[in-house]
């Protein structure tokens, strides 16, 4: 393991059916700290619309977040989202 390797327990907020927002809840130096503060995260829990899960490195994240963003051009929510109209070709837009 790549010594000062950090592991990050992300928050993921859903809000409605394709749209998120991640935060970093807690950076643990080891996976059995990351595993720990994520299970005592998720018995704090409350919310149905909030979930945690570890990454290991930001590359882990970034690819989450452009794989998810990606779809959501892809489905056509980035457009409502941002309220941009999405023009036939789809590879043009306008405001």
């Amino acid at each position: 393991m790549t010594k000062n390797k950090k592991w990050f327990v992300m928050e993921k907020i859903t809000y409605g059916e394709n749209s998120f927002n991640f935060s970093i809840s807690k950076i643990a130096d080891t996976p059995e700290q990351a595993m720990k503060f994520k299970v005592l995260l998720e018995e704090l829990n409350d919310r149905k619309d909030k979930t945690f899960f570890i990454a290991s490195d930001s590359e882990t994240i970034m690819n989450r977040v452009i794989t998810q963003h990606n779809e959501s051009v892809s489905n056509g929510t980035y457009y409502k989202k941002h309220n941009l109209k999405n023009s036939d070709d789809k590879d043009e837009f306008t405001i």
